[in-house]
Order: structure tokens, then sequence, then C-alpha cells
């Protein structure tokens, strides 16, 4: 596998892991609006998913956008 299809291929884990995450999060997000917790239990776990989610999924999104230098510029 060359190193091209091998960057591919780990761009697309991350897309799947990224499109996978999205959908965990946003179950248990329906799970817990048909909870009866109170409004500040549903907002203080509401809070927690929400980091948690951004903690998940924010450094897969940042390498995924991560220019890639595969060589030093041309010097003048």
């Amino acid at each position: 596998m060359s190193r091209e299809e091998q960057r591919r291929a780990v761009r697309e884990l991350r897309e799947n892991l990224i499109t996978q995450l999205e959908e965990l999060y946003g179950n248990a997000f329906e799970s817990l609006a048909s909870q009866n917790l109170g409004e500040g239990g549903i907002a203080r776990l509401t809070q927690l998913l929400l980091r948690s989610r951004e903690a998940a999924i924010t450094p897969l999104q940042e390498e995924i956008e991560a220019p890639l230098i595969t060589r030093a510029p041309d010097a003048p």
C-alpha cells in the first residue's frame, strides 16, 4: 500500500469514526430527553455529554483538516 493509499485509508477511518460517534451522541441525547430526571439533572448530563462529544470528535476533525506537508518549501 502506497503512502497516499495509507493516508486515504486513515482519513476514511477517522471520518467513519466521527460518523459513529455523532450517531452515538445523537442517540444519547435522544435517550436523555426521554428520561424523567428533572430539568437540573438533564441540564447537567447534557453539559457533560456536550463536553465529552467535543473532546472525542474535535481532535479527529482537526487531524483531517490539518494541512499535509510532504516536503520543505523551495529556498529562494
